[in-house]
């Protein structure tokens, strides 16, 4: 039994991917923010070689040294990835080293970006270990980190998206010129060049002229194998966030309208998380009503066409010459920094920050319920 009666919330932050230390600033945010008199908060740091460790001395040396990190003389590993395909004996071993009793926790809150993270990768590792986790499945997560593939599913559903071209990696060694002939015939500049799964803007570059194309494509593929070239429209750039309801009868709550205007050339990684100057945040966005309606409208279409779960950031372009709406991508573990338009879009729509985290732990431990009483076996 449980010293006290409130939930103890596992706050994940760290992890493999590139976006690492803005996990550490949403992680964060999300624990100065939890209500104390519900939650306990129990800190995992997963650093970049995917070992996992607990504790809120991990949580504070890793907001100090802006990771998480192997600390030589720490013992307590939750997890680390050497320990599979231990033999059992040398497995006890290990475990026998570890502090005999490590806290429980009732539900996870990952506070963590990018791939590893919000792929579905952590998720699939959250259900094989039958835990509750805020946010989306495993489906909806590999989809919405999947710029190519949410983009495809938003055109099925006669959703507009700006013009792209896939390359893979493979492919684009075997023959670089023929992508670079078939982008200028295509598409022309400017463009955006993205790697297709990961966030924050990481590894996009907009490229003006033919010259800057080539090295534009090496520098994405550093940080993915599959790489989106995706025409530069002249836009304003709308943000909703969408938030399940608690009741399964109702409709998501969607957010009023946001919108980014950037003094960087693009809203960069460092537009967001170096520059304090680097974007301007404007609640709610300088468009007319009617615009902002039908982008609400887009927005909780998307959410449901891509079968989202918990919460979601939908990012839109509004094409300035033709007033018409494009679909960016879907952020289905949206920032929790101190600047992210999340948190801020659900508090301008009567959603404050604490209420928020209890609305979204609530929602996680209400679907593990509902998905525990699944038959597991079909033989009786």
């Amino acid at each position: 039994m449980k010293p006290t009666d409130k939930i103890r919330v596992a706050v994940l932050f760290g992890g493999r991917s590139a976006e690492h230390e803005v996990s550490l600033q949403s992680a964060k945010n999300v624990i100065h923010n939890l209500d104390t008199n519900q939650f306990e908060v129990v800190p995992i740091g997963v650093d970049k070689q995917g070992n996992w460790f607990l504790g809120h001395d991990v949580f504070t040396s890793s907001i100090e040294q802006n990771q998480v990190y192997r600390i030589e003389e720490n013992s307590r590993a939750w997890f680390t990835p050497e320990w599979v395909g231990t033999p059992v004996d040398s497995a006890k071993a290990v475990i026998a080293a570890q502090p005999s009793r490590l806290p429980k926790f009732d539900v996870v809150f990952p506070a963590m970006h990018g791939s590893f993270c919000e792929d579905g990768t952590l998720q699939g590792l959250l259900e094989l270990a039958n835990l509750p986790y805020v946010g989306a499945g495993v489906l909806s997560s590999a989809v919405g980190m999947d710029k190519d593939v949410s983009k495809r599913l938003a055109m099925n559903a006669g959703i507009n998206v700006a013009p792209y071209i896939l390359i893979k990696q493979d492919v684009w060694k075997l023959n670089p010129v023929r992508f670079i002939n078939l982008i200028e015939e295509k598409i022309s500049y400017p463009v955006f060049v993205k790697p297709v799964n990961t966030g924050s803007s990481i590894g996009i570059t907009k490229v003006k002229s033919s010259k800057e194309l080539q090295p534009a494509i090496d520098e994405a593929f550093r940080f993915d194998t599959k790489v989106m070239v995706e025409k530069g429209l002249n836009v304003q750039e709308l943000e909703i966030a969408v938030l399940e309801s608690l009741e399964s009868s109702d409709e998501p709550i969607v957010s009023v309208v946001g919108e980014i205007v950037p003094s960087h050339e693009f809203y960069s990684y460092d537009a967001k998380y170096v520059d304090d100057k680097g974007a301007e945040l404007l609640i709610p966005a300088n468009v007319s009503k009617e615009i902002q309606e039908r982008a609400r409208a887009i927005a909780k279409e998307l959410f449901i066409i891509l079968d989202c779960e918990g919460m979601a950031r939908i990012d839109l372009f509004l094409d300035k010459e033709t007033q018409e709406i494009y679909f960016n991508e879907v952020n289905t573990l949206p920032g929790f920094t101190k600047i992210s338009m999340y948190p801020k879009l659900m508090a301008a729509s009567g959603v404050e920050y604490a209420d928020l985290l209890s609305h979204l732990i609530q929602l996680a431990i209400k679907r593990h319920k509902s998905k525990s009483k699944l038959s597991r076996s079909y033989v009786d």
